[in-house]
């Protein structure tokens, strides 16, 4: 078992870092490269297991795929030149990749079955699964500990001669851009349009490179709607750069803000508004941050670089629309609450609960054992900041946010902190030691994989 140990507290990190390549971004760049016709190569890719799982299940469905650690080069087959895998799709810990491969994999004449690993299975998936029937798909999954969800394994019979997935009109429950794109990917392979309403905007990826590629679709705040009438149905090759990873790079931010006499840039990192609620989360603590722009990466992703130097910071809320572009980051947040002066709100954050953990309560489990006064919520924390810090002995749960969160929280701690559990960390950020490391943390990574 890995394991990261940092004493604290650390002097002054500075330097310059990259950090892995946007991993959401990376899902779908490697699925729209698998599905067009001719070669792709796709830059920056991350190294991280979640995207590696996405390529392997495209390799089985018979795309030729050169993988290499940080690029891929893809021989798309088109939107229909997918072959019957010979046995299990393997998400891994990806629900990104089960999610919207369940909408792909909806539209064909061939079944399959999406397996992951024991945190997947746990995770709920009756939120793509109904829209998907309504429209025609044959899916299935299996029942589990909360009545009327379904759980992963998901069986997708294929559609036989004449059937076809329908039109479809949802308005969603929540904000989810993996419901919503699942169905968008869905309706690439229906008859009539697919139109989405969201309670707020998600992240917009999927519909920045389904345009970018030149497939019909518009939005409108949070209405989309894709409709192929009339359209080939095709899109050529592509040469796309992947822009660093917000979420990763969020637990940099976190580290430089809480650190005193900190001074870090993250580069090239993607900053695409519908991801950016971190960033504005910062700004309401009065963190001093400061951009470089650097023009459109992929599939016209904005990115630039991202300078963080420590001061001291007030405490901030953040919940409704600017919970949703920065559900992923909350654990970062909630670390550098718990320097800020005052009392830190998440609030509209139960989403998290269904996570590789319940990341509601595992992040006010690590801040209670680090000694920060915090309440649980069941849609979120309150984060009393600015007492002594000291360190824990603390375990991951599985989660590689929660594992980050709780490395950076050591950072500002007096003495040893030890996060037990850490082989997670590599589903988004290998090198997450290393990179804290660089900037001068004492960090250590121990252990057998």
């Amino acid at each position: 078992m890995k394991r990261l140990r940092v004493r604290g507290p650390a002097k002054a990190l500075r330097g310059a870092v990259r950090v892995p390549g946007d991993k959401s971004i990376g899902h779908r760049a490697l699925m729209f490269a698998s599905l067009a016709e001719g070669r792709s190569t796709i830059h920056g890719l991350s190294a991280g297991l979640d995207n590696r799982s996405t390529a392997e299940l495209f390799r089985a469905l018979g795309v030729t795929m050169e993988l290499g650690d940080d690029y891929a080069i893809v021989d798309g087959v088109g939107l229909f030149g997918l072959s019957m895998p010979r046995g299990d799709l393997d998400c891994g810990n990806s629900g990104t990749t089960m999610r919207l491969c369940a909408g792909l994999l909806a539209g064909q004449r061939f079944g399959v079955r999406l397996v992951g690993d024991e945190s997947l299975t746990r995770r709920p998936m009756r939120r793509v699964v109904e829209p998907l029937r309504a429209r025609g798909a044959h899916i299935a999954g299996r029942s589990g500990p909360k009545e009327g969800e379904v759980y992963p394994p998901l069986a997708i019979a294929p559609l036989v001669e004449g059937e076809e997935l329908v039109a479809l009109e949802y308005r969603s429950p929540i904000a989810s851009a993996q419901v919503k794109s699942c169905l968008l990917l869905s309706g690439l392979y229906a008859r009539g349009a697919t139109a989405i309403e969201e309670p707020v905007v998600s992240r917009d990826h999927t519909e920045r490179m389904l345009g970018a590629l030149g497939v019909p679709i518009q939005a409108v705040g949070p209405l989309v709607v894709l409709d192929p009438t009339g359209w080939d149905r095709r899109w050529p090759g592509f040469e796309w750069t992947v822009p660093g990873d917000i979420s990763g790079a969020a637990f940099v931010f976190a580290a430089a803000a809480m650190v005193p006499g900190s001074d870090v840039t993250v580069e090239a990192v993607g900053l695409n508004p519908t991801r950016t609620g971190i960033v504005d989360a910062l700004r309401a603590m009065q963190a001093d941050l400061r951009f470089t722009p650097k023009g459109e990466m992929a599939g016209g992703e904005p990115a630039g670089d991202v300078r963080v130097v420590h001061r001291p910071l007030a405490a901030a809320m953040t919940g409704g629309e600017m919970l949703t572009r920065m559900i992923d980051e909350v654990p970062a947040f909630s670390a550098i609450a718990a320097t800020a002066r005052g009392r830190s709100d998440v609030r509209d954050a139960e989403e998290l609960r269904v996570k590789e953990s319940d990341r509601v309560s595992t992040t006010a489990k690590v801040l209670e054992a680090f000694g920060v006064d915090v309440t649980e919520l069941q849609d979120g924390l309150h984060v009393h900041g600015g007492a002594a810090l000291h360190g824990a002995h603390v375990d991951s749960h599985g989660d590689h946010r929660i594992a980050m969160m709780a490395a950076v929280l050591g950072l500002v701690a007096e003495g040893e902190t030890i996060v037990d559990d850490t082989e997670c960390v590599a589903t988004s950020f290998p090198d997450f030691a290393g990179t804290l490391a660089s900037l001068g943390a004492d960090v250590v990574e121990e252990g057998a994989g």
